[in-house]
């Protein structure tokens, strides 16, 4: 059974930084996008940050020049480190990975961002 793993969540303060992990384990291949989404309590969720499997990015307005998203396809595993990180920050972080084989969401990590 092919499931996402996150880790790095935690409390921090403003301007501190954090790096997000989500590791896939299973028998999962031929993964063409990976990307991080974020939802707070009552929000919508929506994407922070997205990766193709030919390297392209995409951010959230709301992150540009923040965030990095990044991959290590050898350990199908995505990162978001997250810099500068803000109060409205403060959101459970959820992995997304789009193969072949279906699309597959992790249970998430909380991110809190305060003083």
């Amino acid at each position: 059974q092919v499931q996402l793993v996150e880790s790095g969540g935690g409390l921090v303060q403003p301007g501190g930084s954090l790096r997000l992990s989500c590791a896939a384990s299973g028998s999962i291949s031929s993964i063409y996008y990976m990307a991080w989404y974020r939802q707070a309590p009552g929000k919508q969720r929506d994407l922070v940050a997205s990766i193709t499997n030919g390297g392209t990015t995409n951010y959230a307005d709301s992150v540009k020049g923040r965030f990095t998203i990044s991959r290590d396809n050898a350990k199908n595993t995505v990162y978001l480190q997250m810099n500068s990180l803000k109060p409205e920050d403060t959101a459970v972080y959820v992995c997304n990975v789009r193969a072949l084989g279906g699309i597959l969401w992790g249970q998430g990590t909380q991110v809190t961002v305060s003083s």
